[in-house]
């Protein structure tokens, strides 16, 4: 009888638990997301302070080169010494970081203090997606995928908002010190709920693998960064970046075949979906990313919209994901069938994509609302779902660096699709601008292909004209090229094995078959009851 009661009180006690870590994890979550956005609106403000403007692009490139080659290295150490300090861990070295940055004295502080902030923050993204894994099984988890799009959705639109109120009210260094006391909250929930199995094992880290491909990662987001705006595509700095990228790259796969504990070990690839969903993550960031930069620019530029509530506009397309991604969730938990969202987010991606290309300067808000919606939709089914099959094609021993070169893959995708889409959408804005207003308008565009709207409303009326129809056409070519891309996710999807997902009951409980060439989860699971 008395066991009877504990079992009720156990049972009764486990929810609220879940959900305490849970709400820690999104709070964790929001900071990874919030952080640039925040402080790109503050960058003006911090510039006219501390000076530097020729370094101010390295404030952003610092923190997403120290975020991109730690996130394979977080995952990996989760998997060997245990979840929850590898993700305290990287919570404090984002806090610090944060901290160090809000009290940052000149330019050449803040760009080293953002790289130790980025550091920490490659392990945010990739500790909560792990630690979902480990908490809930993957046929449980689509519950909780509206949730992460909700947070993404909040990010997206609040950034700004937020950024510009801290910084105007509060001063810049706010924009640092505000992560101070939610990610405070964050470690004080996760410290006293979340206890998961200890791990140790004896195998020694991979310091070369890590390196490489740090270094191989490094240099293909100066490459992206730097190509057609820092130096020319053919300069020979790019050419160096690209060689010692590729170099590097092709000694990381060799270094993974000797490693004992390899950082990113190979045959997490044998699995056919884990492979097919680090494409489709990869295009989905080239795509999202692309579209959250060029959105808010042709609707500032051509129809007239406040900069002020930029995050505001991208509301048809965030909202549109959102709820997606929330159906999507509750579908795949109540029927454990998953192979038809990736498909139809392909195909809407791509419609999309076309429709957005097809904007010039009539188009009303509301048009180009619904096509945003359009794209919303298909992101929505796509951009949960990758994770939870790509968690679901491993052995729960590989859940970190699943879920870290998932992470990784979107995040090249990303900064892949800002570079090409953006050095098309300036090439053909230089060029339209030479064509309609001759010199005038190769002058006004040979600094930046993206004026300000400061910048806009000093302009000649022609030049102004001119200008919103170059914008225009720059981004039918940067959209028209995303709809291409995009039909490489839709061509994957339809590969997609439907495996069962873990967790979905009897014979559902293997992951990819042996004939794929995945190793089975032979592992037990750790319940709720042991984990939280």
């Amino acid at each position: 009888m008395a066991d009877n009661k504990e079992a009720v009180i156990e049972t009764e006690k486990q929810p609220r638990s879940v959900r305490v870590v849970l709400l820690a994890l999104m709070i964790t979550m929001m900071l990874a997301m919030l952080d640039n956005m925040i402080v790109g609106t503050a960058m003006p403000t911090i510039v006219g302070e501390l000076g530097g403007l020729q370094h101010l692009s390295w404030v952003v490139t610092a923190y997403t080169l120290a975020t991109a080659a730690s996130t394979p290295i977080w995952g990996k150490l989760g998997d060997m010494y245990g979840r929850k300090g590898a993700f305290m861990t990287s919570i404090v070295i984002f806090l610090v970081g944060s901290a160090l940055s809000g009290m940052a004295q000149d330019m050449g502080q803040l760009i080293g203090f953002r790289a130790v902030q980025g550091l920490g923050a490659g392990g945010l993204m990739v500790g909560v997606m792990a630690i979902i894994g480990d908490l809930i099984p993957p046929r449980e988890r689509g519950k909780y995928q509206g949730m992460m799009a909700g947070i993404m959705a909040l990010a997206m639109i609040g950034g700004p908002l937020i950024g510009g109120t801290i910084t105007d009210h509060w001063g810049w260094r706010w924009s640092f010190y505000i992560n101070l006391p939610l990610g405070i909250v964050a470690l004080i929930a996760i410290s006293a709920v979340l206890h998961l199995p200890k791990k140790r094992v004896q195998a020694k880290i991979d310091y070369l693998g890590a390196g490489l491909l740090a270094l191989g990662i490094s240099s293909i987001v100066l490459v992206t960064t730097w190509g057609g705006s820092e130096y020319a595509w053919g300069s020979a700095r790019i050419m160096e970046l690209i060689g010692i990228g590729v170099a590097a790259l092709v000694g990381f796969v060799f270094v993974q075949t000797k490693a004992a504990a390899p950082i990113m070990p190979l045959h997490i690839f044998r699995s056919r979906n884990f492979t097919l969903m680090s494409i489709i993550g990869f295009i989905t960031g080239f795509v999202m990313f692309g579209a959250t930069l060029f959105l808010p620019l042709y609707q500032q530029s051509v129809q007239g919209a406040s900069a002020t509530n930029s995050g505001l506009l991208l509301l048809p397309m965030l909202g549109a994901m959102l709820v997606t991604s929330m159906v999507a969730g509750r579908v795949t938990t109540g029927t454990g069938r998953y192979k038809a969202f990736p498909i139809v987010g392909g195909v809407l991606m791509a419609v999309g994509l076309f429709l957005l290309s097809q904007m010039d300067t009539g188009t009303t808000r509301f048009t180009s609302g619904l096509y945003m919606a359009v794209l919303g939709l298909g992101m929505g089914c796509l951009m949960q779902i990758t994770m939870l099959v790509a968690q679901n094609s491993v052995e729960m021993k590989d859940m970190g660096v699943a879920s870290s070169s998932t992470t990784l893959f979107r995040t090249l995708g990303s900064s892949f699709g800002v570079a090409i889409m953006g050095a098309l959408f300036n090439q053909r804005v230089q060029d339209v601008m030479t064509e309609r207003a001759g010199a005038l308008g190769s002058k006004v565009t040979e600094q930046s292909a993206q004026l300000d709207a400061a910048s806009l409303a000093k302009l000649p009326a022609a030049a102004r004209e001119a200008y919103q129809y170059a914008v225009s056409s720059g981004t039918h070519s940067a959209f028209l090229l995303g709809a291409v891309v995009s039909l490489g996710a839709l061509v994957a999807a339809v590969f997609v094995k439907e495996v069962p997902l873990r967790g979905a009951g009897a014979g559902a409980t293997e992951p990819e078959g042996s004939a794929e060439g995945a190793v089975s989860d032979s592992a037990p699971k750790p319940t709720l009851a042991e984990t939280v």
